[in-house]
């Protein structure tokens, strides 16, 4: 996925995202191929640094977006997977925009010892 040429969308949305009760961390979306040539990309001065993390492409009136997640470890996984989606439908409700598809990888789950409890 690429990123939107609506200027902020994916910022936005990723700042959305690390705002839901239950995020600790946002990692680039995509695989792991995806994100070793993207990093090898930034290495190279191909590709910005502040690139966002979250992905986001643009179809007609509608956007499909992509993120990996680190949770809380006592987060309700399918709770937290609800309220992030809904956290992204309304930065794309702001802009006129409806969800397409929303990908949502947990790809950390943050352990107790790591807790800020």
């Amino acid at each position: 996925m690429s990123t939107t040429a609506l200027p902020g969308l994916a910022e936005r949305i990723e700042a959305a995202v690390r705002a839901t009760p239950g995020v600790r961390s946002v990692y680039r979306a995509g695989s792991l191929v995806s994100n070793l040539v993207g990093e090898s990309a930034v290495a190279v001065g191909l590709s910005p640094i502040d690139e966002p993390l979250v992905a986001v492409r643009v179809v007609g009136e509608g956007a499909e977006v992509q993120a990996s997640l680190g949770i809380e470890y006592s987060a309700s996984a399918l709770d937290l997977l609800r309220d992030v989606r809904v956290a992204i439908g309304k930065v794309l409700a702001e802009d006129g925009l409806e969800s397409v598809a929303t990908v949502l990888t947990i790809a950390y789950v943050h352990p107790r010892e790591a807790s800020s409890d």
